[in-house]
């Protein structure tokens, strides 16, 4: 296996299904890096396609003027995925609990994650299963920041530096056979003025790991 038991240990160690009860309607990251994102989708994938959204919320970020096929999502709080004005059909399911998909073989054209790649415990599961439903030559998106639920991020996510996370996520598609080489996209925003640093005051940095299905 990829990872150590003692790797994938979170300070939390309540059920998840517990964590995200209530809807949570924000974003978790700032509008740079929502726009790096959604200009990364424009640029990766292709219009009338069927996307998966893993471990998704009640936004998508998706490019607005962009159609697709079908948009389908997983997730944790049905509130939240109900407010997503995206989807066309979603469904809720712990991958902690159960990384079996109740999707079909090679139905899909890309699976996005956002900001969300840090809490897997079983990660080497969900990226087999990511890779059984998609289409050959579909991508898989992971994007990822600086910024988590410290005590609900796995042990190893907590412990590595940022590039040591990106090095993480290329080994968790690494661990399919079936998925090409990773490519890695990143951004550091520029340093802010000393005065706004003293406040607190910080850009996020942009990460994605995206592999093709051969």
């Amino acid at each position: 296996m990829l990872l150590r038991p003692e790797q994938r240990t979170k300070l939390d160690q309540t059920e998840d299904d517990l964590f995200y009860t209530y809807p949570r309607l924000v974003t978790h990251v700032d509008e740079a890096f929502i726009d790096r994102l959604t200009n990364l989708y424009r640029q990766k994938l292709k219009p009338n396609t069927r996307i998966l959204d893993l471990m998704s919320s009640w936004v998508s970020h998706l490019p607005e003027e962009m159609e697709f096929d079908r948009v389908e999502a997983q997730g944790m709080n049905e509130e939240e995925l109900s407010k997503n004005p995206r989807l066309d059909r979603y469904f809720v399911q712990n991958l902690n609990k159960n990384p079996k998909l109740p999707l079909e073989d090679e139905s899909f054209d890309a699976v996005l994650n956002t900001v969300s790649v840090q809490y897997l415990e079983y990660p080497e599961a969900v990226f087999a299963e990511i890779h059984r439903i998609l289409k050959p030559g579909g991508v898989a998106i992971f994007s990822f920041s600086n910024r988590m639920f410290y005590q609900k991020a796995i042990a190893v996510w907590r412990d590595s530096s940022e590039m040591g996370r990106v090095k993480l996520v290329k080994g968790y598609f690494g661990s399919v056979a079936g998925f090409g080489p990773p490519e890695v996209i990143t951004h550091q925003p520029p340093m802010m003025p000393s005065f706004l640093q003293l406040l607190g005051v910080s850009s996020d940095p942009f990460y994605a790991v995206l592999a093709y299905r051969l």
